[in-house]
This record gives C-alpha cells, sequence and structure tokens, in this order.
C-alpha cells in the first residue's frame, strides 16, 4: 500500500548523520579538547565581533564595555601620537609619540583582560598579564609593521644634527643628475695614513648626483667639470685629476661629518671623499624627500 500521505518524522533518538566536511574541521576540535579551549568564554556583555575589533582598534574595548569617555580619551591619545610620530619621525618626539602609540593600544587590552579575568586571576597574575601584553603588543605588532615599512617605503636616517626622511620606492631607473640620493657606505672606510686616523661618521652618505655610468669627470682649481659641464667645487674636493664614471656606478659627493686625529692634511681628507663619492647603483638606498611636512629637507 503506498504511504504517499504520511509525512516523515525525525527521531531525536538517532543524532545526525556527520556532513563530508567535518573532517576539515578535525584538526580544531582536537586542538579544543587538548587545550581545554571550550572552558574559555568571552568577557560578559562582550560579542564576539566587539572582542576582535577591542584588539585591534585602540580604545574599543572602553566602548564595549560601555564607558564611552575613556574610549575618546585613549582613541585621541592614539590618534594626537600617531600624527606626532608620522611628522617628527626620527627625533625625539617621534619617539615619544610612537611610545604612546604604543601604551594605549596595549592599555586597551589590558583593560579588556581586567574585565576578563578579574574574578579568575589574582592581582600579581593580572600585573604580570599587562606586562606581557605591553611586550606583546610591541613586539608581535608594531615593531614587524614599523620594519616593514623601513625596509619598503620611507626611512628617517640621521645627517650631522637633523633627520632627512628617505623615500624607499624611488628606483634606480628615475634617478637623474642633480637628484639627491641616499646610500649606504661600505665598512672600512676609516684609514689610518702614517699613524693620523681619518674617520667617517655615519653609516650612510647622502648628497647630490653629479655624474652618471659613462661621465667624463675633471677638477680644476675651482671648478668640477661634468661632460663639459662647469659647477663650482664643493667642500674636500680635490683640485685637480679626472676620472670617468665606472658602469652602474654614480658619483655622488657625500655630506658627511668627518673627523682627523693629528695632523691628516686635506689631501687625505680628498682622497677619502673620493673613495666614497664612486658609488655603486647596489648601495642605493632611496631619494630624500625636499619637504617633510613643514621641514625642508633638501636646499632649493
Amino acid at each position: 500500500m503506498a504511504r504517499q500521505n504520511i509525512e516523515e518524522v525525525v527521531s531525536s533518538y538517532y543524532p545526525p548523520r556527520a556532513r563530508w566536511y567535518r573532517r576539515i574541521y578535525a584538526p580544531w576540535f582536537a586542538l579544543q579538547r587538548g587545550l581545554h579551549l571550550e572552558k574559555i568564554h568571552l568577557p560578559a556583555g562582550v560579542t564576539f565581533q566587539q572582542f576582535v575589533l577591542s584588539l585591534v582598534i585602540p580604545g574599543y574595548a572602553f566602548f564595549a564595555n560601555g564607558r564611552p569617555i575613556l574610549g575618546r580619551a585613549f582613541l585621541s591619545a592614539y590618534g594626537l601620537g600617531a600624527v606626532l610620530f608620522v611628522v617628527a619621525l626620527g627625533y625625539s618626539l617621534g619617539g615619544l609619540a610612537y611610545a604612546v602609540m604604543i601604551s594605549a593600544h596595549a592599555s586597551s587590552i589590558v583593560f579588556l583582560e581586567g574585565c576578563w579575568f578579574r574574578e579568575r586571576l589574582e592581582f600579581r597574575f593580572r600585573l604580570a598579564l599587562a606586562g606581557l601584553t605591553l611586550l606583546a603588543v610591541w613586539l608581535a605588532v608594531y615593531a614587524p609593521i614599523i620594519g616593514y615599512v623601513e625596509g619598503h617605503w620611507i626611512i628617517p636616517l640621521r645627517v650631522r644634527e637633523n633627520v632627512v626622511v628617505v623615500h624607499r620606492l624611488a628606483s634606480v631607473p628615475v634617478i637623474q643628475r642633480g637628484d639627491y640620493v641616499m646610500y649606504s657606505l661600505h665598512e672600512g672606510h676609516n684609514r689610518l695614513i702614517h699613524n693620523q686616523a681619518v674617520f667617517v661618521n655615519s653609516g650612510f652618505g647622502w648628497g647630490p648626483l653629479l655624474a652618471v655610468a659613462g661621465d667624463r669627470v675633471e677638477f680644476t682649481t675651482n671648478h668640477v667639470i661634468v661632460d663639459g659641464e662647469a659647477r663650482a667645487l664643493l667642500p674636500h674636493m680635490p683640485d685637480r685629476g679626472g676620472f670617468v664614471v665606472p658602469e652602474k656606478h654614480w658619483f655622488v659627493w657625500p655630506e658627511l661629518d668627518i673627523s682627523g686625529h693629528g695632523d691628516v692634511g686635506e689631501a687625505n681628507i680628498s682622497a677619502m671623499m673620493m673613495e666614497l663619492a664612486v658609488v655603486s647603483e647596489s648601495q642605493f638606498i632611496g631619494k630624500p624627500f625636499k619637504r617633510w611636512f613643514f621641514r625642508r629637507q633638501i636646499a632649493p
């Protein structure tokens, strides 16, 4: 007899059949059981979305906990610190602003932890957790970000008493005569001449690019001549001689601090500067910005 009109009833006695994709989640379930993650619960009154935002956005934990005034204060302190950090990049004020940013972010997370573990952990453990949180925020979040930015985008470098912010995205083919360039100095540029030492007090060189590969450079008493075009001698340039810039090299007269011990002599300083002035393209770091916000970096 046909049973077309009889409704199928799912019995609660039999558990539902396992789905095909359950094996994908099997490692996660095993990790939960091994670490007893099922015993960890979010802070009372905080959704999962609010919890994640509290970790990412400085001050958001106060908004999620119903304290908007504190939340705005921490968010404002972080924003002000971020602005000062960028504007005063490389200076002490920028370093202080960087510390304020990390402190504001870490303090917001510490507040979230306090709401979470206040009834479960003693004060000394919460204090230790706060210190570990500050260290983790610094080393796991901000230090890698700063390292990536300095390695790929911009980097502040100290030149004499000032800081020069360098644009690292500039590529070698776009560099032209007259551009200021920043480059790394090879090791071993401290030379000893008849027991009299000349020291270069920098790990970086920077200055105007005067000649490119294949250009003829000649020195006279008052001028340096590049392919027939004369310009005034720069400090410590020799007053005689010449050379042709090698392939894949530049002639960049560096603006450096140089110190000497004993009667070094101008000729010895010029010889050292000539060694530094022939720069390989592989030493190129970046091109300094002409201005960094309100501060002029390169003289007009």
